[in-house]
This record gives structure tokens, sequence and C-alpha cells, in this order.
């Protein structure tokens, strides 16, 4: 439980439930370059994070406040992967995308209201402006930053087209990225790093997970403070999910943290093991 609850507020609840920050280092093989999310802290004043801090979107009725930082440095060369999941043509402008050397960790909030120029105007900052046509609903485009210091887009399998030069390389990077104007709500698919042999990956993640919302968040974290336990279950035996029933499910390390009940919507939101990480593959059942 200490893993599942430690924090109070539902939207860190969840983020932290489905991708711990990671800052924490993480491989599950040599191609992987670890966990990719949204910040789960540095954040618009606008912007509602879902979906394990891979939806980002920003409240309709303002084109601004929607900042918002990857959870990790990101490697030179690194391909940021979003798509846009819905644009609205109220207002001019679309994404902004960019890199700081800047920790997300070290902002207080809020956050200013614009990546261009409320933060482009800061030292350890570089941003710019995509291009519309790049950002319809539905569109998938990714950046990343050369060796070079060059900061490129692309989208739709259509030309790279450089955005800027002049990124400082000599520092960690973080992937920053303002939900302006048309564009209201992005998904962040992941990212890859191409070589020569091969392709480095972050982490595997479903597109479209089929979690709770804010609300049914609130609900499940009250239900689960005010349950009773059954007193013939021995502490180290109860779900760590749901904390109600006899954990009967053994996944691939050794653990068995999971009730029948609740191990497929782990399986299915999650894919690791709530305790060590440890990728699930085919958990077994206790006693077949």
């Amino acid at each position: 439980m200490q893993i599942w609850l430690a924090h109070q507020d539902s939207q860190f609840w969840f983020c932290s439930l489905v991708a711990v920050e990671s800052e924490t280092p993480h491989r599950c093989n040599l191609l992987c370059l670890g966990p990719l999310t949204f910040h789960s802290h540095a954040v618009g004043d606008k912007v509602r994070l879902s979906q394990g801090c891979r939806l980002a979107v920003r409240r309709e009725g303002t084109f601004r406040n929607g900042v918002v930082f990857s959870s990790r440095p990101v490697t030179i060369h690194e391909r940021i992967r979003l798509r846009v999941e819905k644009a609205m043509f109220s207002w001019h402008g679309a994404l902004r995308v960019g890199f700081t050397n800047v920790p997300p960790t070290a902002r207080s909030l809020p956050l200013p209201c614009l990546a261009i120029p409320n933060l482009t105007n800061n030292p350890g900052h570089w941003a710019a402006a995509v291009p519309e046509s790049y950002c319809r609903t539905g569109s998938k485009l990714e950046f990343w930053v050369s060796s070079g210091g060059s900061i490129y887009v692309q989208s739709n399998n259509c030309p790279k087209h450089k955005l800027l030069t002049g990124v400082d390389l000599s520092q960690p990077l973080w992937a920053m990225i303002d939900i302006y104007g048309q564009t209201c709500s992005i998904f962040l698919l992941g990212s890859e790093k191409k070589g020569l042999v091969s392709t480095r990956r972050s982490c595997p993640a479903p597109e479209h997970l089929t979690s709770p919302d804010i609300n049914n968040l609130n609900n499940l974290i009250s239900d689960l403070s005010n349950i009773c336990l059954d007193k013939n279950i021995s502490a180290d035996e109860y779900c760590v999910v749901c904390m109600e029933r006899k954990a009967g499910i053994t996944l691939p390390c050794g653990h068995r943290c999971l009730c029948d009940h609740c191990s497929p919507r782990v399986l299915q939101e999650i894919g690791t093991c709530p305790l060590c990480r440890h990728e699930i593959r085919a958990p077994s059942v206790e006693g077949r």
C-alpha cells in the first residue's frame, strides 16, 4: 500500500501508480531508454494530466497556461513522439516545443503562462512554434535536438523541419512542450533513438488506457480507506491493490500480491508488478 497510496492528491496518486517519476533509474533491457511521461509536478495551471501522466489536456476557454515537461532528461537525437488529440480553431497558433536545462523539480508553481516568451527569455530555455499544419487533430509528430544543438520537428512522415539552433548541450535537457493556441490536448506516445543497427525506445505503454478519471480515483481512494479487512487473512497475504481479498496471483518476479479480481486491471493498465515494477507477462495462479 505504501507504493499505491503514496500521494493523497488523486492526480499525483495515479501518475505514480502507473509510472513512478522517471528520474528513478530504470532499464528494461539494453535497448530501453527508460520510462517517459509528463512530469507530474511541473504542470501548467490550466492542464490536467491523466492516463499515467501521458495525456495532457488544457482547459478550453484559454490559449495559454499549458506548459508541461518530460519526466526525465532526454538524450541527443531522442525523438519525443506526440499525438494531437484535440485542436480548436478559435485560437491562432499551435504547439510550441523545445528543451530546457532547468529541472522540472526546481520550478515553483504556478508556472509561467507561456513558453514563448516567458520561459525563452530566461537562460536555459529553447522553444519554437510548430507549424499549425503539423498540429491537426490526430496528427502524430516528433521533435528532437541534434548533436549540433538544433531542434527539429517532423509530422506524419513529412520532411523534417528545423525550428531553431543554439541549444546548450553541456547540461542535461528536459523536453518542454507548450499546449498552446489551437492545440487543446496531446498524448505522449513515447520516444525513440535510432542507431546504425538498432532503435532504442522508451518503455512501451498503451496509447489509450482505460483508466478511471480523477473523480473515480477519489472514490477509489475513499473506498480503500474504508475497507473492512478479513481477520482470517494475515497482513502480508492481502492483495496490495484492493487490500480486501487474498492475494492468489504470483507474478513472474515472484511477488504474490494480487487477487483474481484486481490482476486483469493491473495487467491491462499498468503491466508491471506493483511492488518491484518487473514487467508482467504471464502471471500464475496459486494452486494451478
